[in-house]
């Protein structure tokens, strides 16, 4: 009998411990960029598959001379929302200018 309800317990578990999430790994290291302001931001071991939308960047006055010192690809859009067909790819190590303005930025 406590065979019988230890194994009916532990089935029941079993859902439960395969639902439970898991977080989204990171990319390991920094990625940089200058604001729109010109000031110096650095994000730390960002999520993959998250966008990431820069404060205060607009169409106007985009965040810019971005530096992917992570070891995944980032790719960065002109636009908000990691949308749209304006973007680049930045491999690991990778490096761009000032005239290279984005938005948002999402890693894989």
């Amino acid at each position: 009998m406590r065979l019988r309800d230890t194994v009916i317990a532990a089935a029941g578990a079993l859902p439960i411990t395969l639902s439970v999430p898991t977080s989204a790994p990171a990319a390991v290291g920094e990625f940089q960029y200058r604001g729109p302001l010109g000031k110096s931001h650095t994000l730390l071991d960002p999520l993959n598959d998250e966008c990431i939308e820069v404060p205060e960047a607009t169409d106007l006055v985009p965040a810019h001379s971005p530096q992917n010192l992570t070891d995944s690809t980032a790719t960065i859009f002109r636009s908000a929302g990691c949308d749209g067909d304006d973007y680049i790819v930045m491999l690991p190590g990778k490096r761009l200018g000032l005239l290279t303005g984005f938005r948002s930025v999402i890693f894989s």
